[in-house]
């Protein structure tokens, strides 16, 4: 197991918008696909307090996320594999999330400008970090699959 993330994957991490969260909870499994942004060691993503993942997540906080490319071709598939832990932020770090989220995604800024639905929508918003204490990066261009584990702690 290695301990310092690569360019590659830092690059996979950056390269990409959308990770799949996977929680458990009272009802059992989920999976939801969040908007997310790297930064300070983690994901930060934002989410409805009230959506089955985050209520989960507020139970038990331990999860799993994928990030990956779609592709047909077997020898292609490159990506992330996640186990970590996700806290809400609130304060001062969730102001910071904000700000690096609109960073990476520029319709949420100037605020005055964003569309009346989704400053609607932002309104009911938590602000929330994935710390992962595991990433996998998969390559398949390296053999089939090919997985090296990084330890986060």
């Amino acid at each position: 197991m290695k301990s310092a993330l690569p360019p590659e994957v830092a690059a996979c991490l950056a390269g990409h918008n959308v990770m799949s969260l996977a929680s458990q909870g009272p009802d059992g499994p989920w999976a939801s696909a969040v908007f997310y942004v790297w930064a300070d060691d983690g994901l930060i993503f934002l989410s409805a307090p009230t959506t089955r993942h985050s209520r989960n997540l507020a139970v038990d906080p331990r999860c799993a996320a994928t990030i990956h490319d779609d592709t047909s071709d077997w020898k292609a598939v490159k990506g992330i594999q996640i186990e970590g832990r996700v806290e809400r932020l609130d304060g001062e770090p969730a102001k910071r999330a904000g700000t690096r989220y609109a960073e990476k995604f520029p319709l949420l800024r100037p605020l005055a400008a964003i569309p009346p639905a989704i400053a609607e929508a932002l309104a009911k918003i938590a602000w929330y970090r994935l710390a992962p204490t595991r990433i996998y990066f998969i390559d398949n261009a390296r053999g089939f699959g090919h997985r090296e584990e990084f330890s986060c702690s």
